[in-house]
């Protein structure tokens, strides 16, 4: 196992220098690489708390940071990773739907086209309280109109990232997978306590399924997150589970391969978004036709790097922090020459050319300071 206490720094689509399917790409590819859609909150996030908020006291918190999230994560990560990305999502006309706007779009060159101010409609919002490697949220918001904020008609793109939901059928994702878009289906955790994968209609759509070890162990009915991900592929030809600090399995149907890789150590700031940042990663892996081992490493390694920063969005990796870990870990006295192996294929990806000074401000701890000239 490698281990790095290295921290991240802030990649946006400007320092994405690194094209992953340069060598697949031909004229008459998509116009995008990814397309997702769903909701955009503001992400308010504490951290250097010394326990949970305790009831009738105050907590300080020793570190903040602001953040677009939600969907907003996904589709962040997958754009500093040099995907072209493409968002649906609903933004409220208020001044933190502005500046999520504005940092999606500007800061990391996330196509919104298919994106629109509601007017009327102010963005949703969640505090997360980040404290031992673990969080709490608590979040506010609204319902979008009912017509934001997926067009009827996705647009073409490689891939999609589909958050299924017990019980809701989203059509989209039958149209996307109709036009030949790799459909990659999230999950989160089941509030009816059924974890019946038939109240998952869109499962059909999707070529891989990521859900968390508990999560495959609740849906199949398995005693354990390996026998799950088999069990998995009688639904979807590939399904990858992560098992936390144990690292992440993965099963493909079709060619009858499994792969399993060990977490990164590493010193966890604020877990916030860590597994949007290990499926976008997973994916960048896939759509450049990388071997199954090589996609869950570098899912693995993207996801512990953005736990070293605050934010869910924002602390996503680009390919400078990629290559300053690769250089760094390759100095580091008694490193496992098996764990390097594991990770050498990222010696053909980075270059020099790719490393800045470390760290990096990320996510910002307040809205609405001036810009600098």
């Amino acid at each position: 196992m490698i281990a790095s206490t290295a921290p991240a720094g802030k990649g946006s689509h400007r320092q994405n220098q690194v094209d992953p399917l340069a060598p697949l790409r031909a004229p008459d590819d998509p116009p995008w690489d990814v397309y997702l859609t769903g909701t955009v909150f503001l992400d308010i996030i504490f951290t250097g708390l010394d326990s949970a908020p305790v009831r009738g006291t105050e907590s300080w918190a020793r570190g903040m940071g602001s953040s677009p999230g939600g969907v907003a994560n996904m589709a962040t990560a997958l754009a500093r990773l040099g995907l072209r990305t493409s968002l649906a999502a609903a933004f409220g006309d208020d001044h933190y739907g502005d500046y999520c706007w504005d940092a999606l779009e500007h800061g990391e060159g996330i196509d919104l086209s298919p994106s629109r101010t509601v007017p009327g409609w102010h963005s949703p919002v969640t505090v997360s309280m980040a404290y031992e490697g673990e969080r709490t949220m608590v979040s506010h918001g609204h319902e979008p109109p009912p017509e934001e904020p997926a067009p009827e008609c996705p647009p073409r793109a490689r891939a999609a990232v589909a958050s299924l939901a017990p019980g809701v059928s989203a059509p989209w994702i039958a149209q996307a997978a109709s036009k030949g878009t790799r459909v990659f289906g999230d999950v989160g955790w089941d509030d009816t306590g059924a974890w019946d994968l038939a109240a998952l209609p869109d499962l059909r759509y999707c070529e891989a399924f990521l859900p968390n070890a508990e999560e495959a162990m609740r849906y199949t009915g398995a005693d354990c997150p390996r026998a799950a991900a088999h069990a998995l592929t009688e639904y979807v030809p590939l399904a990858v589970v992560t098992l936390g600090a144990d690292g992440a399995y993965a099963v493909d149907r079709r060619t009858g391969e499994t792969a399993e890789v060990p977490a990164i150590e590493v010193e966890a700031l604020d877990p916030t978004g860590a597994g949007d940042v290990f499926v976008a990663g997973f994916v960048t892996g896939t759509l450049a036709d990388w071997p199954l081992a090589d996609r869950l490493a570098f899912a693995g390694l993207t996801a512990a790097l953005s736990v070293q920063e605050f934010g869910g969005s924002l602390s996503a990796p680009g390919w400078s922090e990629i290559a300053a870990w690769w250089r760094r870990v390759q100095s580091v006295e008694g490193q496992d020459p098996a764990a390097l192996r594991r990770y050498g294929f990222l010696a053909g990806l980075v270059s020099e050319e790719l490393l800045r000074p470390w760290p990096l401000r990320r996510a910002v701890p307040t809205i609405g300071f001036r810009r600098s000239a």
